[in-house]
This record gives structure tokens, sequence and C-alpha cells, in this order.
């Protein structure tokens, strides 16, 4: 590819922006007050990882994908592992964004030399960063149990980095829409059907004739990326799956910085 053609593809956000580093450096010393909050998104897949490995996985038994037969919770291990990543993203990239934009902050940071750039790239990177430390953190918590079933787990890092980035680009766009607090129901309207709906707790040949729906889940190709990695098992398809958490990363980067620079700047 050359080099106008990737210009094309990068969104010019990402060239455009000089300091994001400065919004990263806010959140931590904002979140190093009030660290309770930072780890509290990452108790929720843990808890459901060790109830499928002390109660549910007992009853279940083995899962076979492909041929092989996986524990239950070695299987539904490394997918909760993306939901941590995306809870992760989510949070910083929707609740603690609408916070800023209903208290103006974000005006008082365009009064500095930042531009929307830096904003936009520098508050995604916060949340892809609490994302991968939430993935590191449930990583060895699956070590200690016991459910890592190959050294190639350790992709599943960069895998979950993907995850987080698809929906903290995505997220921070679609809450420059929101009107007001309860508009975040609809958040969990859509978070908890996709952690439920993505074979996280079921292969994919449980789904039958709409197996293909799954595609349309952005955590879907987390949790196969994150599979793949925890078995040990690779296929060219699994390229399929980095492409599109990809393109939903750019492309919510680019909406992003656009919708800030028109709330702000106008």
């Amino acid at each position: 590819m050359t080099a106008p053609m990737l210009l094309r593809v990068v969104p010019s956000s990402l060239l455009d922006a000089r300091r994001p580093q400065r919004m990263i450096e806010r959140s931590y010393a904002v979140y190093r007050a009030n660290l309770l909050v930072f780890v509290t998104g990452f108790f929720e897949p843990v808890f459901y990882l060790l109830s499928m490995d002390v109660g549910v996985g007992s009853l279940v038994g083995d899962v076979t994908v492909d041929g092989r037969s996986y524990p239950y919770a070695e299987f539904v291990a490394p997918a909760l592992m993306a939901v941590a990543a995306m809870n992760g993203a989510i949070f910083d990239s929707t609740i603690a964004i609408f916070f800023k934009l209903r208290h103006d902050i974000y005006d008082a940071v365009l009064a500095t030399p930042m531009t929307s750039s830096d904003v936009a790239v520098g508050e995604i990177a916060w949340a892809v960063i609490r994302g991968v430390i939430y993935s590191i953190s449930f990583l060895a918590a699956m070590l200690l149990l016991g459910l890592v079933g190959s050294p190639w787990v350790v992709l599943a890092v960069p895998a979950c980095a993907l995850v987080a980035v698809a929906f903290s680009a995505i997220g921070m766009a679609l809450t420059t829409y929101l009107r007001s607090w309860t508009d975040f129901d609809y958040i969990m309207a859509v978070t908890v059907p996709l952690m439920v709906f993505s074979a996280t707790f079921y292969p994919p040949s449980s789904y039958g004739r709409w197996a293909w729906l799954l595609n349309f889940s952005p955590l879907y190709h987390g949790v196969r990326l994150c599979r793949a990695a925890n078995s040990g098992v690779f296929e060219w398809s699994l390229l399929f799956n980095v492409a599109v958490l990809v393109a939903l990363a750019l492309v919510g980067i680019r909406f992003t910085a656009r919708r800030i620079e028109g709330l702000l700047l106008t």
C-alpha cells in the first residue's frame, strides 16, 4: 500500500493529534484518586468466570468445537477476557465522556493549544489502556485457576486491545448523541445482549442457522481471537476478525473527532 493510499485509510484525526498524552495524564490523575471506581469493572467477568469454573462447568462438562473438546470453564474464560476489555473501554468512552461533555471540561481543554483530535485520540487511548489492564488482570486470574490452554494465550492481550479500541471509538462517537443520563439504559441494552449472544457461553454451532448473525457482533470477533489464542489453534479466517475490529476502530476515531469538533467549536 502506497503512502497516499495509507493516508486515505488512516483517519485524519490520528495524523492531526499532537498532544493526546495530556488527556491520558489527566485521566490517570483522576483515577489515581478514585482507584475503587477503576477496579470495579474488572470483577463482573471474573465473577462470571468463577461461577463457570466452580458451578456451571461441573454440570455442562466438556464443549466440543471443531473436533476438539475443552472443559467448559476453559472454553468460556478467553471469551470473558474479551468481555473484560469491552467493559473497561465502554465505561470510559461513554459515562466518563458524557460527564465531561455535560460539565464543559472539553471547552476548557480546547481553550488551550489542544485540538479536538487530541481529545478524541487521548480519550480513546485511555479507554484502551483501561481495557488492556482489565484483560491482563483477567489473564492472571485464568492462570491462577488453571484455565490457560496454551502459551499462545499471550496473544489474547493484543486481541483485547483491538476490542478495546473498537468499542471505545464507537462508544465515544455514540455518546456525543446522548442527551441525558437515562439514555445510558440504551448502552446497557446493547452491551448485555452482546455479552450473551456473541458465542461467549456457547459455541457458534449452538446458534444453528442463525450463526451467521454472530458476524455482526463486534464482541464476537474479539471472542474468536481470544479463544484461538488460548487454544493455540490459528486459522486464516481470523484475519477477517482482525479486519472488522480495525475497521470499526478507524471509523469510530474519525467520526468521534468530527463530532467533538462540531459540538464544541461551533
